[in-house]
């Protein structure tokens, strides 16, 4: 056993590419962490596997903020939408599918997936100094949001792309038998979504050349939830092999 570092920060994100959250504490279910990614928009005309609509095709779309009923509870699914010109929108209501659909000349519709829609697996862990040195390298602000993980490490060794030595292990959280525990299983091949300005949705290539370049396109892992559990920001994280 191995202690790799501490959690950092938190995220979710309610709908699939919309702006995430970032929390204190979250249970981390069977499905990644409670509410991530339960929403998503679905573009009608498309019936391959695929047929999401995401930031790297409309990069607008990580101004769209969700919103729960009652915001002080972090368990509540959220009901409505912030959109980038501040009009609150129902979540499932056709008014933001047809706000949506406008930005991108695409039909769309909202859909609520039980088990959440994940890329390739229903956790994401990246390292602060992988964070740091892509943005280094790409030339902008050090900022964990375009990354979109769901958790984010210090580690000890603060090692730009370590995470790849993990592939194989298993990562627990806290002290105790009983942790929340996930299995890494593949490096995260990253795609045109690092490029995207959180705050503003510009669009800058050099932030995916300086992945391609300095780790051939990858940053970060993916992980399948072994025990379920609580985590916190500031729980130990270990490597079990």
């Amino acid at each position: 056993m191995i202690e790799l570092g501490r959690i950092e920060a938190l995220f979710r994100y309610p709908v699939k590419s919309m702006r995430g959250e970032s929390l204190a504490a979250a249970p981390l279910g069977w499905h990644g962490i409670e509410c991530d990614r339960r929403f998503a928009i679905r573009r009608l005309d498309d019936a391959g596997g695929f047929p999401w609509l995401t930031a790297s095709k409309l990069p607008d779309l990580v101004r769209f903020t969700p919103l729960r009923q009652t915001p002080s509870d972090e368990n509540e699914l959220p009901t409505r939408v912030r959109t980038p010109d501040a009009d609150e929108l129902p979540l499932l209501g056709d008014a933001l599918a047809a706000d949506i659909a406008g930005r991108c000349g695409l039909a769309v519709q909202i859909l609520q997936l039980r088990q959440g829609i994940f890329d390739e697996a229903s956790v994401s862990v990246i390292g602060s100094a992988t964070v740091r040195e892509v943005c280094r390298l790409g030339g902008v602000p050090d900022d964990v949001r375009r990354f979109r993980p769901n958790i984010l490490l210090r580690s000890t060794g603060e090692t730009p792309f370590e995470e790849d030595a993990w592939v194989g292990g298993t990562v627990t959280f806290g002290d105790g038998p009983r942790t929340p525990a996930i299995a890494i299983t593949m490096r995260d091949l990253r795609c045109v979504m690092v490029n995207i300005d959180p705050d503003r949705a510009s669009t800058d290539p050099q932030v995916l050349k300086a992945v391609v370049s300095a780790n051939q396109s990858h940053a970060g892992v993916y992980a399948a939830v072994v025990r379920t559990g609580p985590l916190a920001v500031g729980d130990k994280v270990f490597l079990h092999r």
